[in-house]
């Protein structure tokens, strides 16, 4: 059997170095890109000791002429697009830069795609943050979006493509509607990363407190690695399909900081200052999810979630720490 060959836009972050370890796993020829490869160190996939496995590339997804040559040259059987400006907080400061980063980038791919005339599937992460507020109801696939950020705008827009060219020229595409997702990998600018790191080092004797927003919006968090297997399967199927993928559990922040300070047996409560400054202008207040589709046609349900994630990731700061 032919080896499949993937190309994976935003190989570097939390996501592509999970999914590109495992395609890896699977028998894939894994192609990862970067705007400019000899700039990156790639630290996440040296984490996962897979950097020497994996074939780099400069590839800038904005640029429609980068695309089709890249395209042209590789003739992928897949396409996974995870890159862009990955900053809910961050596009309020730069918009035009996020909406180019995915609408840009998925329709050049999408174009390029339908230019070739090649059987191609392609895969685009999509992001609860287009639902908005979706109050006490699990948000499922036919759900309407209420885009709160620029960052939740740029994807819709680029949702949108993916179904608009799926059903205009049969391109087998499809969108995985990804809510949180925590890892190890997590930049360290993601509000959970900022929770773990401090309460461990102020378990380890520090001095510092905890300065957060609003405590009271409500997320559904769940487990990076699994969610690379979801979009796997989403790419396995027979039909293209749209899909939430989540754990179908959502808590407040507040939880999620009380149980990572009780983690280092810390009352939290000793540590957290609010900062009203930290709040988004249109912040997102409930966030929930039904996943039973992704359940029912994939197979596919999350087995890590709440506690285990905060349980993980605290026992990852605690090893990674006592290591260096």
């Amino acid at each position: 059997m032919q080896t499949k060959r993937a190309l994976i836009c935003g190989v570097s972050g939390q996501d592509g170095a999970y999914l590109a370890k495992l395609l890896l796993e699977k028998g894939y020829e894994v192609v990862g890109s970067s705007r400019d490869v000899t700039l990156s160190s790639f630290p996440n996939l040296k984490k996962l000791e897979i950097l020497k496995n994996i074939h780099l590339i400069s590839l800038a997804v904005e640029e429609y002429a980068s695309v089709l040559k890249t395209i042209r040259d590789l003739i992928p059987d897949e396409i996974y697009f995870l890159s862009g400006q990955s900053s809910v907080g961050l596009s309020f400061d730069q918009p035009l830069g996020t909406l180019q980063s995915f609408a840009f980038g998925v329709l050049n791919f999408l174009e390029a795609i339908r230019f070739l005339d090649r059987p191609i599937r392609f895969f685009n992460a999509s992001s609860s943050e287009m639902f908005g507020n979706n109050g006490q109801k699990g948000a499922t696939e036919q759900t309407s979006f209420d885009p709160r950020s620029p960052y939740a705008i740029a994807k819709v827009s680029a949702h949108h493509l993916v179904v608009t060219y799926r059903d205009s020229y049969g391109i087998y595409a499809c969108n995985g509607i990804l809510f949180n997702h925590e890892s190890p990998l997590r930049h360290s600018r993601f509000v959970t990363q900022k929770i773990v790191a401090t309460a461990y080092g102020i378990a380890k004797g520090g001095k510092e407190k905890l300065v957060l927003g609003n405590l009271d919006t409500c997320r559904d968090w769940g487990w990076a690695p699994e969610y690379v297997e979801a979009m796997w399967l989403m790419m396995e199927q027979s039909k293209a399909e749209d899909f939430v993928i989540a754990t179908g559990e959502s808590f407040p922040l507040s939880v999620f900081v009380e149980r990572t300070f009780s983690f280092f047996n810390l009352d939290w409560r000793d540590f957290v200052v609010v900062d009203s400054d930290l709040y988004r202008p249109f912040d997102i207040s409930v966030s929930r999810a039904d996943p039973s589709k992704a359940k029912k046609v994939l197979g596919w349900s999350a087995r890590i979630c709440f506690d285990q994630v905060i349980k993980l990731l605290c026992e990852h700061q605690t090893e990674s720490t006592k290591n260096l």
